[in-house]
């Protein structure tokens, strides 16, 4: 409160500047909150509570023993995202989006079998096995945490779906099980949402097979009538369209848990990657050099994550925006520089650094600014790590050298030449924190050493890559993305191979020496002034 009365006062008296640079935060009572394990044990029993419910609101004749048997698999499902997902099932939030969505999933089962196990329901009772969403919770949780959640989720839902109605459901169970894992099998990759109206048309032709083979829906082979045809295809319809409709409301429900859980699907790091964003467009228009070295190292980093399995579509839309802060000065940047005018020729080094450096605190103002993923931000926080600003350190020491030199001519004191110090000319970090950030980071550097090979070869290539990569790993600055060093290696490689098809030499086409010939004799006919 007092600095900013403070700082009030120096800006009005013209020594401060107005304008404050934005900065991520992370509000601590947030952070608490998602890993209180009194919240996760709330979290979980209210699970138990609703389970309870919906059991002991069913028709079964001993709804306890049924109870205990939801309750038992309730205890594995909990082991096994203990075991499997330490990560997940350490975020209270990761906790309660798994077990919300199952349950939501519970939830509409109970309420469909109810309204058409009512004789008062608008559905007669052989359709409620039909409109069951069986692909609800498999398709939310794969296509927002991955694959194995979705599979997770196929399991135990199916297990506690069978114990709602009558018991133990053989059918329901088997049905649960194979329409839930089609879903987790047609969306394991989804990068467009129309894949997701595809996974419920394929999951709601998985229904109606099964509800034809298990005689859910009976075939009207010998009785003829209109009557039968017209069931047949009410329920044909029921039993597709269910999964469709299902399909929709997953995709229209997405951005909302997104937002709410801070989770950023392939779908929306696409739709972020989208070149008519205004920083893009502002990068193409005020800086293209920054520009074309961002689609580069987007194109590089993208194929080194698709092959460690990292995810290359966060790669290429962070890689796209990882240098904006390169907008507030991009003629000080070398591959904006036009012509042999360098603005770094007078300065001085340690001003040179600075500017560079600040780069990086630029971008993430700007980020802040146009409300990028917090992923985006990260990256261009940490893609240079604490690395140093070589160039100009090398020239600063040289500098500090020639003052010295002439200082003894010029009967100069050493403490009257300025001193030169490292952390000046380092980054400030962090170091990269994620794997999709290190394989940006190594990108960055890959592509801006390439550019100064004179006629590249294969062998310089990988000579280059492997130097910086070695560099990177020496200096510490991949040791918190928890990159393996087969990664690194798989990522040198893919580097070199991706480098070397981009700077391939063009052949050079042999000259027309006959049209060469002709022209010269054309001219040599000429009069002088006319072929001048």
């Amino acid at each position: 409160m007092f600095g900013s009365i403070d700082r009030k006062r120096l800006v009005k008296k013209g020594l401060a500047c107005s304008k404050q640079r934005r900065k991520p935060t992370q509000k601590e009572w947030m952070r608490k909150l998602d890993t209180n394990p009194w919240l996760k044990t709330s979290i979980l029993g209210l699970f138990v509570l609703v389970l309870a419910l919906l059991i002991f609101s069913s028709l079964n004749q001993e709804p306890a023993k049924f109870f205990l048997i939801g309750f038992l698999v309730f205890l594995t499902a909990v082991a096994q995202l203990w075991i499997n997902f330490p990560e997940t099932f350490q975020k209270n939030s990761r906790v309660g989006l798994v077990f919300g969505t199952m349950l939501f999933h519970l939830c509409a089962a109970k309420l469909i079998m109810v309204f058409c196990s009512d004789p008062r329901g608008g559905l007669p009772p052989e359709f409620g096995v039909l409109v069951i969403p069986y692909a609800l919770a498999p398709l939310v949780l794969c296509v927002l945490l991955g694959k194995n959640y979705g599979l997770y989720a196929a399991v135990f839902v199916s297990l506690w779906s069978s114990l709602l109605i009558r018991g133990v459901d053989a059918f329901l169970l088997v049905m649960s099980l194979i329409s839930g894992f089609i879903a987790v099998f047609v969306t394991i990759s989804v990068r467009r949402r129309s894949r997701l109206l595809r996974a419920g048309l394929y999951v709601g032709l998985a229904t109606w097979v099964l509800a034809l083979s298990f005689g859910i829906i009976a075939i009207p082979w010998l009785q003829l009538n209109q009557m039968d045809w017209a069931r047949f295809g009410e329920q044909s319809a029921a039993a597709i369209f269910t999964s469709v409709i299902t399909a929709m409301v997953v995709g229209g429900a997405l951005p909302l848990i997104e937002t709410l859980f801070q989770i950023t699907t392939d779908m929306s790091w696409i739709e972020m990657a989208d070149r008519n964003h205004p920083l893009l467009l502002r990068l193409s228009l005020e800086a293209p050099g920054t520009w074309h070295h961002s689609d580069v190292v987007a194109d590089l980093a993208e194929a080194a994550a698709n092959r460690i399995s990292a995810n290359g579509t966060m790669c290429r839309a962070c890689a796209y925006f990882h240098d904006i802060g390169k907008l507030v000065k991009p003629n000080y940047f070398s591959e904006n520089i036009v012509g042999d005018e360098n603005p770094h020729d007078d300065l001085a080094p340690t001003m040179s650094a600075l500017i560079i450096i600040a780069h990086v605190k630029e971008g993430v103002d700007l980020a802040l600014k146009y409300g990028l993923n917090q992923r985006i931000v990260d990256v261009i926080q940490q893609h240079h790590g604490t690395s140093l600003v070589s160039y100009f350190y090398k020239r600063a020491l040289q500098q500090q050298q020639d003052a010295r030199e002439g200082g003894k001519i010029m009967n100069m004191r050493v403490e009257d030449i300025p001193e030169v110090r490292e952390e000046s000319f380092r980054y400030s970090g962090p170091k990269p924190q994620f794997k999709e950030c290190g394989i940006i980071s190594l990108a960055d550097s890959v592509e801006s050493a390439s550019r100064s090979l004179d006629k590249p070869t294969p062998q310089k290539i990988e000579q280059l890559i492997n130097e910086i990569v070695n560099k990177r790993i020496a200096e510490g600055q991949l040791d918190e993305c928890d990159l393996t060093l087969r990664e690194i290696r798989t990522i040198s490689e893919t580097f070199r191979y991706t480098i070397q098809n981009m700077l391939h030499t063009r052949i050079k086409y042999p000259k027309d020496e006959e049209r060469v010939e002709g022209e010269a004799r054309r001219l040599k006919n000429l009069p002088p002034a006319t072929a001048a």
